[in-house]
């Protein structure tokens, strides 16, 4: 009997799930643009081990959103998840932030996926998959433009999600596309079947060296002198 957490911060929605042999148990999340996840991320993982009644050390494994995604989020999830797997000596996994939020929609056999979180100004984190969910562009940044994506518009219908998708509307051509403005951020729910996976085929990290994917450099404002 193997059970899972699934720990997801890459976003506002700060989301943990438990799942017992690839089904989903318990979830609990909450979205506040603050980004209270510090307060929020361990409170969220001891009220899911109390209902399952287990303990950590029960556990078989940690699953973590490893971006990409807000600086912040990302550092608290992986280092929560790091500890975890640290203090009882189990095995990290990592899935992508925007595969999690692509788990949550049910694709047509011609959709292309396009789930984007927002960055600065025009600029998404983006990643393209096709109807079985099999990465045909890599996670990148891009700044939108109407030439955005044209690669893939006679491939099938173009399907857009994720709070970075409303920065496409009204610039990429509407022809064949598909905007699905209620799925806007990833949740641990869905990372069931990824990290099931990644689990039974043995697909871990190294605890020690693991670090998010960031994608860009962290910014800030320099200090005035």
């Amino acid at each position: 009997m193997s059970y899972l957490l699934h720990l997801e911060t890459a976003t506002t929605n700060c989301s943990v799930a438990l799942s017992q042999n690839g089904n989903l148990l318990h979830c609990i999340e909450n979205n506040e643009a603050d980004f209270r996840h510090s307060d929020h991320l361990h409170l969220f993982i001891e009220q899911l081990l109390n209902k399952a009644q287990i303990q950590a050390k029960q556990l078989s494994g940690v699953t973590v959103s490893m971006g990409p995604g807000s600086y912040t989020g990302l550092r608290i999830g992986v280092s929560s998840a790091k500890g975890l797997c640290y203090a009882n000596d189990i095995p990290l996994i990592a899935v992508n932030s925007l595969e999690v939020l692509a788990a949550a929609y049910t694709a047509q056999d011609d959709d292309i996926l396009m789930p984007m979180f927002d960055a600065r100004r025009m600029e998404v984190y983006a990643l393209v998959l096709n109807a079985q969910k099999e990465v045909i562009q890599p996670t990148q940044a891009i700044i939108i433009t109407p030439d955005s994506f044209q690669e893939f518009q006679s491939q099938g219908r173009l399907v857009f999600f994720g709070n970075g998708a409303a920065k496409c509307k009204g610039v990429i051509p509407s022809a064949n596309t598909l905007f699905i403005d209620e799925l806007q951020l990833p949740s641990a729910r869905n990372m069931v079947a990824l990290a099931t996976t990644k689990f039974e085929a043995n697909i871990t990290e190294d605890v020690a060296y693991f670090e998010p994917f960031y994608l860009k450099d962290f910014y800030t404002n320099m200090p005035k002198i």
